[in-house]
């Protein structure tokens, strides 16, 4: 027992340590962060990260080390030699640790948990490292930014940023990173390989954390929540992104056109707008983006499928993010208001593109037109006109439209549904929008004028066509007679005219239209209801538009000028009317005394001289009316349509008197 006990106090304190670390015990400590080693050595190494000490670069790259066998390790990234592969995936590696490490991620086993939050790792250090988020210390800061960090190889990475060194570049786009692993990423999506799939709805990701912070979504989990407006996130960096917006610091800015992001990422996702360069083209359309993201977010369009629905209102999108901008249309919520105006808008991407109206500022500009935009979007819808490329066509009526959302606007006038309806006027809407612009018209608030003649309007973009009568630019002209006009939609209408087709019929008098608002504004002429009074002679109309050009008879502004003769006139109809006068066409004729006229109207007013009275004539035959009502039904007779029918038998009639006359045989007997 004596030489044993003595045996014991002569061991050396190096045997001692030994037998320590046999137990499993660890008895050295860091003074600085409290880490603890079972041997001395150990310690002393993991020391020199405080110190800063860094006694071993790398040649290729000037990366320092504090120890030469981690030298030697990175060494290997470099020679690209990676003996170590897995047998599952295929992933090589420079070390075997790496590889064990790995291969924990097929095995599935994560027996280091989180207390905090239940999330569980492969390794005891990564356990240690993600406690670190939950404590809230990050000893380690940025000098240039301040940013700070729980983990010294975050810092490193971030200040790669500041450096703007990025000596991994990928050889097929030219893409460069700060990191080899930034650049293995990147690649991924050049593969297309994407082994990580979500079982919810079969989304695949190239990376099993992509698919981890994906899979997030569906759990709605979402832990981190804004302290300002309470919206909540899945992860503490985009709460951290999201904080930037209240905070109103924007450090990124464009040296092209001035506009500042609170993100460098955002920054370089901008740029690409400037540059041009578009790598990611659809295979169906043709249409390229600046990133692979927008590229798969439009795929959506062709594919049709649309996984995220609206409970209120049943519609349908493609991505999770615009079924939540559109609930808040559902929600009345705006909380962001305009300044100038107070136009409130549900997110502050709205209220900033709002802005740039009362700005003024159009940085995108047309080189075929030289209109110009607020937004590059804009730009790129309003270029289409000119491309003429109208992919999206409707199944009833065969009308194209450069735009999916176009299409699906026009869709709803077949549809017959309008929800939104006016409590004024009981007048109903396909779309919201266009309710809140009628309601305009009720307010009577017309904030956008005309410099050269006074006219206000409710909507800049009415005044835009309004101007357009003052510059005399007509761009779009008709082929078969060489009429102009300003806009595309006008010729379109006008070209109805030559076609011949007029499906729109007024039931009363027979008389066919080419679109339904003509036919509507025609059936308040039989209907006899005329709100509109002129309050200098008593003269009553139908419609807004007759009073006002009537009043500019009692103005005595004539803007109309004939440049032949200098004739001036109220209305442009009437300059029209005259111009015919100097062609020498005559097309209309007196049955009395064969006199001819180049207009119907003056050809009417010659006649007074014969029968002393207003009248009317039929240009096919000549017949005479005292009102146009009675031509209308006169008309008739000349075709074969009889659209008065008898309720007591089967008999038709093309006027109404006929119809009557014709009653009065069943009432006798």
């Amino acid at each position: 027992g004596l030489s044993s006990a003595t045996t014991e106090e002569t061991m050396t304190s190096t045997q001692k340590v030994r037998k320590i670390s046999q137990k499993g015990e660890k008895t050295y400590s860091c003074d600085e962060c409290g880490k603890d080693f079972t041997q001395a050595g150990h310690l002393k190494r993991h020391q020199l990260i405080h110190s800063g000490v860094k006694p071993y670069n790398c040649d290729l790259c000037g990366k320092s080390f504090t120890e030469a066998g981690s030298l030697k390790k990175h060494q290997l990234i470099h020679s690209g030699v990676k003996p170590y592969s897995c047998k599952l995936c295929g992933k090589s590696f420079t070390q075997a640790g790496g590889l064990k490490k790995h291969q924990l991620i097929h095995s599935g086993v994560k027996p280091y948990s989180c207390d905090l939050c239940g999330k569980s790792f492969t390794q005891a250090q990564s356990l240690k490292t993600h406690q670190l988020i939950h404590s809230g210390v990050k000893p380690y800061s940025c000098d240039l930014c301040g940013k700070s960090f729980t983990v010294a190889q975050s810092l490193k990475t971030h200040q790669l940023i500041h450096s703007g060194v990025k000596p991994y570049s990928c050889k097929l786009c030219g893409k460069s990173f700060t990191q080899a692993g930034g650049l293995k990423t990147h690649q991924l999506i050049h593969s297309g390989v994407k082994p990580y799939s979500c079982d919810m709805c079969g989304k695949s990701f190239t990376e099993a954390g992509s698919l981890k912070k994906h899979q997030l979504i569906h759990s709605g989990f979402k832990p981190y929540s804004c302290e300002f407006c309470g919206k909540s996130f899945t992860e503490a960096g985009g709460l951290k992104k999201h904080q930037l917006i209240h905070s109103g610091v924007k450090p990124y800015s464009c040296d092209l056109c001035g506009k500042s992001f609170t993100v460098a990422q955002n920054l370089k996702t901008h740029q690409l707008i400037h540059s041009g360069v578009k790598p990611y083209s659809c295979k169906l359309c043709g249409k390229s983006f600046t990133q692979a993201g927008h590229l798969k977010t439009h795929q959506l369009i062709h594919s049709g499928v649309k996984p995220y629905s609206c409970e209120l209102c049943g519609k349908s999108f493609t991505e999770a993010g615009s079924l939540k901008k559109h609930q808040l249309i559902h929600s009345g919520v705006k909380a962001y208001s305009c300044e100038l105006c107070g136009k409130s808008f549900t997110q502050a991407g709205g209220l900033k593109t709002h802005q740039l109206i009362h700005s003024g500022v159009k940085a995108y500009n047309c080189d075929l037109c030289g209109k110009s935009f607020t937004e590059a979007g804009h730009l790129k819808t309003h270029q289409l006109i000119h491309s003429g490329v109208k992919a999206y066509s409707c199944d009833l009526c065969g009308k194209s439209f450069t735009q999916a959302g176009s299409l699906k606007t026009h869709q709803l006038i077949h549809s017959g549904v309008k929800p939104y309806g006016c409590k004024l006027c009981g007048k109903s809407f396909t779309q919201a929008g266009s309710l809140k612009t009628h309601q305009l018209i009720h307010s009577g608030v017309k904030p956008y004028s005309c410099d050269l003649c006074g006219k206000s309007f409710n909507l800049a973009g009415t005044l835009k066509k309004h101007q357009l009568i003052h510059s005399g630019f007509k761009p779009y002209g008709c082929d078969l007679c060489g009429k102009s006009f300003t806009q595309a939609g006008s010729l379109k209408t006008h070209q109805l005219i030559h076609s011949g087709v007029k499906p729109y019929g007024c039931d009363e008098c027979g008389k066919s239209f080419t679109q339904a608002g003509d036919l509507k504004r025609h059936q308040l002429i039989h209907s006899g209801f005329k709100v509109y009074s002129c309050h200098l002679c008593g003269k009553s109309f139908t419609h807004r538009k007759g009073l006002k050009l009537h009043q500019i008879i009692h103005s005595g502004v004539k803007p109309y000028s004939c440049e032949l003769c200098g004739k001036a006139f109220a209305q442009n109809s009437s300059l029209q009317r005259h111009l015919v006068t100097h062609s020498g066409i005559k097309a209309y004729s007196c049955d009395f005394c064969g006199k001819r006229f180049s207009d119907k109207h003056y050809r009417n007013i010659h006649l007074r001289s014969h029968t002393g009275i207003d009248v009317s004539c039929c240009d096919q035959c000549g017949k005479l009316f005292a009102t146009d009502a009675q031509l209308q039904q006169h008309m008739f007779s000349h075709t074969e349509e009889r659209p008065y029918k008898s309720d007591l038998c089967e008999k038709t009639f093309k006027a109404p008197h006929q119809l009557k006359k014709h009653q009065q045989i069943h009432t006798r007997k």
